[in-house]
C-alpha cells in the first residue's frame, strides 16, 4: 500500500510539473510575440512609440527623451537589423531591482548591419491591464 501511495504521489509531481511547464511555455511563446511587435518599431526608428508601447514599469523607470537619445547613441549606430532569432527565453516570477510580477527573459541572436553578432535581451512583463509589454532591453 505505501508502495503504491508512493508511486501516486510521483505521478502527481510529474503531471503538476508538466502542467506547469505548459503554462510556462504559452506565457513564453505570447511574450516573445510582444517582444517582436516592439522591436519592431525600434528596427524602423520608431523610437516614441516603442517608448509609448513599453510596460508602464519602464515608463516609469525612463522618460521618453532618454529612451529616443539612449537608443539614438547605442542602437541607431548599429544600422539596419539583418536577422534575429530567438537564442532563450526563461519565465521568471522575479528579477533583481525588479518588483515581484511576471516575466519573460527573452534572449535574441541578432545581426546588424554594423555588428555582425549582438545578442538582445528584451524583457517583457505582464502588465497591470494584463498585456504583455516589454519592460527592459538590452544590447551586448
Amino acid at each position: 500500500m505505501r508502495k503504491i501511495i508512493t508511486v501516486i504521489a510521483a505521478i502527481t509531481i510529474v503531471l503538476m510539473a508538466g502542467i506547469s511547464s505548459a503554462a510556462n511555455f504559452d506565457k513564453e511563446k505570447t511574450a516573445v510575440v510582444a517582444a517582436e511587435k516592439w522591436l519592431a518599431l525600434v528596427d524602423a526608428g520608431k523610437y516614441p512609440e516603442s517608448w509609448k508601447e513599453a510596460a508602464g514599469y519602464f515608463r516609469n523607470a525612463v522618460t521618453q527623451e532618454q529612451w529616443e537619445q539612449s537608443l539614438q547613441t547605442v542602437r541607431l549606430p548599429l544600422g539596419k537589423m539583418i536577422s534575429r532569432r530567438v537564442k532563450s527565453k526563461d519565465y521568471r516570477t522575479s528579477l533583481p531591482g525588479a518588483p515581484d510580477g511576471q516575466y519573460v527573459v527573452i534572449r535574441f541572436e541578432t545581426s546588424f548591419q554594423h555588428k555582425k553578432s549582438a545578442v538582445e535581451t528584451v524583457t517583457p512583463m505582464l502588465d497591470k491591464d494584463g498585456e504583455w509589454r516589454v519592460s527592459g532591453y538590452y544590447i551586448k
